[in-house]
C-alpha cells in the first residue's frame, strides 16, 4: 500500500484551508459535513465561497482570515489542506504542515501530500473511501460513481439500527461466534429488506421479535426463526419501457436477490438478464385475446411461491401501476397477509416519448397530459371523448393500436382537427424503435403501410411537432425510406 487508509474525527476541530476558489469550496464544504471549524486564508474568495463564509460566519464554523498564508496560521491546526494556484505558495504549506507533523494534502500534487483526499460514498454511519493515491482521481471517482448504484442509502440506516441494538445482542449472545452468525443473518435477511423498503417499524418489530426467541431458548429460538423465515415476499418492479439504463438502483438490487421471477411479455431479453443468473424464470406474458396466464393465475402463483418462502421477483414492463394490474396482485397478496414492495419503473409514456424526441408537455403547446387505454376488458374502444379532445393537451395512448382508426375517427369526431399532429411510437427506447410522424386523418394508414406491430404507444397533440427538432435517439436499425420521408412531410 502506498498510503494507508484511515478516517479521522475532525468533528469541532480545528482544520486549515489555504485558498479561496472553486476547488477550495468544494473542499471546505466536505470539512464541513465532518463537523470541523474550519480557517481559511486566501487575500480573495469566489462568490461561491464568499457566500459558503457568510453563511457558516453566525455558526461560529468558519473563520476567514483574508491575508498571505503564513506559518502562525498553523497553531491549532489538527488538518491543513493547500488549494491555491500558486505552486509556491502550495509548497510553502506542505513544508510548514511536514516540520510541525500536521497532516496536509495540496490539491493536485500528490507529491507534497501526506494524505490523499479520497472520492467517498457516504452511508453515514457507514463511509467508504476509494483512492488511486494520487494516479487517477477521475478514476477513483468512476469507481465511486459505481458502488453508489451497488449500494443503498439505506445502508446507512441498516447500521445505525445495528449500533442501537448492539448492547443487546451482545448481552444475549456471550460467544463472538455467535454473535457474528446473528448478525450475518440478519443483516442479509427479512430484517434488512424492511429498512431497504422503509418499513423501519416494522423491522424493529421484527429485529425485537428474534431477540425475545433467543431469550426463551434454544428450543424456542428455532421455533421463532422459523415462524419468522417461512414466508417469502414479492418484489413488484416496473422494468420501465425496454432500454436497461432506464431500471432504477432498487429494481436492481432486488433482481439480483430473487429466487424467482415472475415476467411479462413486456419485459426485454436484455433486462431479464439482469436478473440473477440461477432464480427460476415463469413466462406470464399476455398479448390482446392470448393470456399465456390469467390474471387470477397469475395472483394465485405469486401467493403460493411466497408461501413457499420464495423471494419473488415479479417483473412487468413500464410501471406497474400504470395499465399494469399491480394494484390486482397487490390486492391479492395483501389479502393473504404476504409481504410485498412496489419499485416503480419508467412508463412507456415518459420513455418512449423522450426517445422520441416528444416531450409530453411544453409551454407553447400543451399545459395538460392525459394517459387512456386503448382497449378494455371486452376489446372495444370506449372512451371519454369529449375530455380528450380538449385543446392544449397531449393524449397518450397505451395499448392502442388495433384501435387506432376509431380512436382517430372518434378524437375528429369530437372536435379536434384532421390535421393535428400524431404519432405512433414501436419498442420505444429499444435498438428497434421505429417512430411514425403524421396527424389524426393520416395516421392509421401510415401505420397500416409500415406493418407496425406491439407493443405500441400513441402521442396525440401539437408537442408531436417538436419531433424533427429534439429527437435525439437513434435506434440501431433504420426507418424504412417510406417511413423517413413521412416524418419528414408531417413533422
Amino acid at each position: 500500500m502506498d498510503f494507508l487508509p484511515i478516517f479521522l474525527d475532525i468533528k469541532n476541530r480545528n482544520c486549515l484551508v489555504v485558498g479561496g476558489g472553486e476547488v477550495a469550496a468544494r473542499k471546505i464544504a466536505l470539512l464541513l459535513r465532518a463537523g470541523a471549524r474550519i480557517t481559511i486564508v486566501s487575500p480573495q474568495l469566489c462568490n461561491e465561497l464568499h457566500e459558503q463564509v457568510h453563511a457558516q460566519l453566525q455558526q461560529d464554523r468558519i473563520t476567514y482570515r483574508a491575508e498571505a498564508f503564513h506559518d502562525h496560521h498553523l497553531q491549532d491546526a489538527v488538518l491543513v489542506i493547500a488549494a491555491t494556484s500558486d505552486s509556491i505558495v502550495n509548497r510553502k504549506v506542505s513544508e510548514a504542515a511536514g516540520r510541525l507533523h500536521i497532516p496536509v494534502n495540496v490539491v493536485d500534487n500528490p507529491g507534497l501530500c501526506s494524505f490523499i483526499m479520497p472520492a467517498i460514498v457516504d452511508r453515514t454511519p457507514i463511509l467508504i473511501a476509494v483512492s488511486s493515491g494520487g494516479a487517477s482521481p477521475v478514476l477513483a471517482r468512476l469507481l465511486r460513481a459505481r458502488l453508489e448504484t451497488l449500494i443503498p442509502a439505506a445502508y446507512g440506516r441498516l447500521a445505525a439500527y445495528a449500533a442501537e441494538f448492539r448492547e443487546r445482542v451482545k448481552l444475549r449472545f456471550s460467544r463472538p461466534e455467535k454473535r457474528r452468525r446473528f448478525w450475518e443473518s440478519v443483516l442479509q435477511g427479512p430484517f434488512a429488506e424492511m429498512v431497504f423498503a422503509g418499513k423501519d417499524q416494522a423491522a424493529k418489530a421484527y429485529l425485537e421479535r428474534l431477540l425475545v426467541d433467543e431469550a426463551e431458548g434454544a428450543e424456542g429460538a428455532a421455533q421463532g426463526a422459523v415462524s419468522v423465515k417461512e414466508q417469502g415476499e414479492v418484489y413488484l418492479v416496473g422494468a420501465g419501457p425496454g432500454d436497461p439504463e432506464l431500471l432504477t438502483f432498487r429494481a436492481m438490487r432486488l433482481m439480483q436477490q430473487a429466487d424467482v421471477v415472475v415476467y411479462d411479455r413486456l419485459v426485454s431479453p436484455e433486462i431479464l438478464d439482469m436478473v440473477r443468473r440461477d432464480a427460476a424464470r415463469i413466462y406470464a406474458g399476455k398479448e390482446r385475446s392470448k393470456h399465456v396466464m390469467p390474471q387470477e393465475s397469475i395472483n394465485e402463483l405469486l401467493v403460493r411461491l411466497a408461501k413457499e418462502g420464495k423471494r419473488v421477483l415479479r417483473l412487468k414492463g413500464g410501471d406497474p401501476f400504470i395499465f399494469g394490474r399491480g394494484g390486482e396482485e397487490i390486492e391479492t397478496l395483501s389479502s393473504q397477509g404476504i409481504s410485498f414492495q412496489v419499485v416503480p419503473g419508467i412508463t412507456a409514456a415518459s420513455g418512449a416519448a423522450s426517445y422520441a424526441g416528444i416531450p409530453l408537455t411544453h409551454r407553447d403547446y400543451a399545459q395538460s397530459c392525459v394517459f387512456v387505454t386503448g382497449h378494455l376488458k371486452d376489446g372495444s374502444v370506449d372512451l371519454d371523448w369529449p375530455m380528450l379532445a380538449r385543446p392544449k393537451q397531449t393524449i397518450v395512448v397505451y395499448m392502442g393500436l388495433l384501435g387506432l382508426p376509431v380512436l382517430c375517427r372518434q378524437l375528429m369526431a369530437h372536435g379536434l382537427p384532421p390535421a393535428m399532429p400524431a404519432a405512433i411510437v414501436q419498442q420505444g427506447t429499444t435498438h428497434k424503435q421505429r417512430v411514425l410522424i403524421g396527424s389524426l386523418e393520416t395516421l392509421p394508414d401510415l401505420t397500416v403501410s409500415a406493418n407496425l406491430v406491439p407493443p405500441t404507444l400513441i402521442i396525440v397533440g401539437e408537442v408531436v411537432k417538436l419531433h424533427q427538432r429534439l429527437a435525439w435517439f437513434e435506434p440501431e436499425s433504420d426507418l424504412h425510406a417510406g417511413e423517413r420521408d413521412q416524418d419528414s412531410a408531417h413533422s
